[in-house]
């Protein structure tokens, strides 16, 4: 299978190579036949073909575009003329005007399309933006009116409670109750309280629950408990 596609490709490119040299001696008998003599006449098929090939890299790499195709057409009718003119269909030994004229004027011709296809913006291909779509400004969006909310949903009164919700809230679990108050001993209180008036007889101001419990050392939810005994 690799020999087969190996010689398919190897006959592509002779077919290529070979039809690629015909076209260059036509384009330079052609033009010797028009009065361009010496280097001038071989270098008329190497500019047409130039030009052909600038115009297909173009439309390979940048993509369609009105200016690529309108050269790639020139290249291909001046390659195509300069075929069809060597078969017989004109006497080469006293061309006409119109082709003298054409051979004459075809070097600024071609340095023009090559000029213009290396040097041109590839965005020339993307379509415009409208005049008037350019001329006006960014318009800002307009707040609108919000919709009453009648309008835009029914009540809720109206909707009816849907199976998964019902379900739903009776799989949530309510939330615990608190915790009750741990049991103080009497003892505990009896000395809480004695820690509390001599607070308050030496700042004057009634014992906070911080201060309690660092005062007894027990936990804060024990002190909690006694603060609650004392009030």
């Amino acid at each position: 299978m690799g020999a087969r596609h190996g010689l398919r490709v190897d006959a592509v490119l002779i077919q290529a190579v070979i039809a690629g040299a015909l076209s260059f001696a036509h384009l330079h008998d052609l033009a010797a036949a028009a009065g361009q003599n010496g280097w001038k006449a071989w270098a008329y098929p190497v500019s047409v073909d130039l030009l052909l090939v600038a115009a297909w890299r173009r439309l390979r790499s940048e993509g369609p575009s009105r200016l690529a195709w309108c050269w790639f057409v020139v290249a291909l009718c001046a390659s195509l003329g300069a075929n069809v003119a060597t078969a017989g269909f004109l006497d080469l030994t006293d061309p006409p005007a119109p082709l003298r004229l054409g051979i004459a004027g075809w070097p600024a011709l071609a340095f023009l399309g090559g000029t213009l296809l290396a040097h041109s913006p590839a965005t020339e291909s993307r379509p415009l933006p409208s005049a008037a779509a350019a001329d006006t400004p960014d318009a800002e969006p307009q707040d609108e009116e919000p919709a009453p909310a009648a309008e835009l949903s029914p009540s809720a009164e109206a909707l009816p409670e849907s199976p998964a919700a019902t379900a739903l809230a009776t799989e949530i679990p309510a939330a615990p109750a608190p915790a009750p108050a741990p049991p103080v001993p009497a003892v505990l209180i009896d000395h809480a309280r004695k820690v509390a008036d001599e607070h308050r007889t030496r700042t004057g101001s009634p014992i906070d629950t911080d201060t309690l419990r660092s005062r007894l050392g027990v936990p804060p939810h024990l002190a909690d408990a006694i603060a609650a005994h004392l009030t």
